[in-house]
């Protein structure tokens, strides 16, 4: 589910910029007459990514004019899938994932290091935490999908893999700094290979070699 509530501050209206109406439209007509309502995903990620990373109400209402749909309807994929945001966050909106393959390999001091590096608390609810800045938001989710190089942050639209508490201080600086550091592993290794290197498909030696 989508975590968080309504923000108690709504802007009144929400209209696309031009450019993105004339996205939506082009994504609304891959779809038969009668069957608008299968673009919703794609346009609330729009309008959110246009709205600051946020998805107030006045932009779902204009969704679902756009697709001939009742708000209420735009309202339950809104607040179903936790990718939709129903209130402000910060410029980096940190999702730490606490999932089993993640925890095990050690996401709650990556937790704790973003507790400690912005001064916010967890509550084990699925809370979003927001620095006293207002630059960053923190929250706890569940699987990113990226389990064999845990533990993991998703930073904005980025993957940040094999952290540790020292490594997500560290990105955390660089963020505030504004230098976010390459996507990826912040241990250094390349994609998904073994961290001590590799164990096999070895050169072949060349005939007659021991």
């Amino acid at each position: 589910m989508s975590g968080g509530t309504a923000h108690a501050e709504q802007p009144a209206t929400f209209a696309f910029t031009p450019e993105n109406l004339a996205w939506a439209q082009k994504v609304i007509a891959k779809y038969p007459q009668g069957r608008q309502a299968s673009a919703v995903l794609p346009l609330l990620d729009r309008a959110q990514r246009q709205h600051r990373n946020w998805l107030p109400r006045a932009a779902m209402d204009y969704v679902a004019g756009l697709l001939d749909m009742a708000p209420i309807r735009v309202y339950e994929v809104a607040t179903f899938y936790s990718m939709f945001n129903l209130a402000p966050v910060g410029e980096w909106f940190l999702q730490v994932c606490t999932t089993t393959p993640c925890w095990l390999r050690g996401s709650d001091e990556v937790m704790k290091a973003c507790e400690r590096k912005l001064h916010v608390k967890a509550t084990g609810d699925a809370s979003f935490l927001h620095s006293a800045d207002g630059k960053f938001t923190v929250r706890e989710v569940e699987c990113l999908g990226a389990c064999v190089n845990a533990p993991v942050i998703q930073v904005n639209d980025d993957f940040y893999e094999d952290l540790d508490g020292a490594s997500t201080e560290k990105l955390i600086d660089a963020l505030a700094a504004g230098n976010p550091p390459p996507k990826g592993s912040m241990a250094g290794r390349q994609v998904s290979m073994p961290a001590g290197g590799r164990t096999s498909l070895f050169p072949v030696p060349a005939s007659g070699a021991e």
